[in-house]
């Protein structure tokens, strides 16, 4: 897909009054804070791409919207996964999504005629991708359905060097020296991922815990094939994670809503390795309802209805109750209590903008998924 074809796709969005393609829109026009300067996301970014060991990286920046098979298909996704399911991914139409993670930079960028002369040439290469992605998820204080992700990978002929476990483990080392400082204790662990194998996990230690925070791997053959590079020729090594764990382990940061915060008073602590302390902890209001919906009903898909009406004032949505009754409540049908913690960081809340909120949940309840509100 090229810059025409994703311009295509947000005039297409933007002409849409559905509530998911409202919502689509209004993700991909929020910034992007590994872009912004003073955002502790943009200092994990630059502190990374200036480790020496990273060096010979190009940096590419990639659509947002991109087409599913290349997303998934590409990097050994199995038919089943569920990233493949729409509970989890935001797909534009069928054919297209809003980005799930960085990596899809392995195609675009070898897709570029300066590359593929390159690797005619017999030359390493190897890139970094940055920016947003966005997944379909729970609502608390680590999770939020837009966050960032950095992706780092080289392949190099095996003239040069066969890349394995050892280069994996130079390549996070680099990581953590990078974000962390030299001092910082690290430890691997085994892991498993689609497009990887080997693969290993990277956990730091801060404040005496083990936080896991880098995934790494060597490029599965399989997939280097796909992408038009030949595996009895090239190997390398790949790296991504989110942006947001890692500013959270940094500043020990409370909730996630913090990093998009623009009040002055938050914004001046939001400094890597500095311990944040609490502004001030506003109080917060709490809202239950109880609804009877269809069995098919998509938990996440709700949490998007909660999101839209609630923006960064959502704390945390619990499942209090889950419960069938035949009897009750008719056939293929499943009652749900859910509750809402409404608090801001930056204010206290009133209970009459709360009320207004929730009875704009409740409606939209009854209209988007035809649920009978208890």
């Amino acid at each position: 897909m090229g810059d025409l074809e994703e311009k295509r796709l947000r005039d297409e969005l933007a002409t849409r009054t559905d509530a998911d393609g409202l919502r689509m829109l209004r993700f991909l026009n929020m910034p992007d804070l590994s872009r912004v300067s003073g955002s502790p996301i943009a200092e994990i970014v630059e502190r990374i791409i200036k480790s020496h060991y990273f060096k010979e990286l190009d940096i590419m920046k990639t659509p947002e919207i991109v087409p599913a098979d290349i997303s998934f298909d590409l990097f050994d996704f199995p038919p089943d996964h569920p990233a493949r399911s729409r509970s989890d991914t935001y797909y534009v139409d069928n054919k297209n999504i809003l980005r799930t993670h960085t990596t899809v930079v392995w195609y675009y960028y070898l897709i570029n005629e300066e590359i593929k002369k390159r690797i005619a040439q017999n030359e390493p290469v190897g890139c970094f991708s940055f920016g947003k992605v966005y997944r379909r998820d729970e609502i608390d204080r680590r999770h939020m359905n837009v966050f960032h992700q950095i992706d780092g990978w080289y392949l190099a002929p095996k003239a040069n060097k066969t890349i394995g476990q050892k280069e994996l483990e130079e390549a996070l080392g680099a990581i953590a020296a990078a974000v962390f400082g030299p001092e910082v204790k690290y430890r691997l662990n085994k892991d498993t991922f689609p497009y990887t194998d080997p693969s290993l996990e990277m956990e730091v230690e801060i404040g005496g815990n083990w936080v896991e925070v880098v995934g790494c791997g060597v490029v599965k053959g399989s997939v280097l094939k796909k992408l038009g590079v030949d595996p009895e020729n090239y190997t390398g090594w790949a790296f991504g994670f989110g942006l947001e764990r890692l500013a959270i382990v940094s500043m020990n940061l409370p909730d996630i809503r913090l990093l998009w915060s623009e009040d002055e008073r938050v914004k001046r602590q939001l400094k890597l390795g500095s311990t944040y302390k609490e502004v001030s902890k506003y109080p917060p209001i709490t809202r239950d309802i109880s609804f009877v919906v269809l069995s098919d009903f998509v938990p996440n898909d709700y949490f998007d209805l909660i999101r839209d009406a609630g923006g960064d004032l959502v704390e945390e949505v619990t499942l209090l109750d889950k419960y069938e009754n035949a009897a009750k409540f008719g056939a293929d049908k499943i009652s749900y209590t859910y509750r809402t913690i409404y608090r801001s960081n930056e204010r206290t809340l009133t209970t009459e903008e709360v009320n207004k909120i929730h009875d704009k949940i409740t409606e939209e309840t009854k209209k988007q998924f035809n649920a009978e509100v208890r």
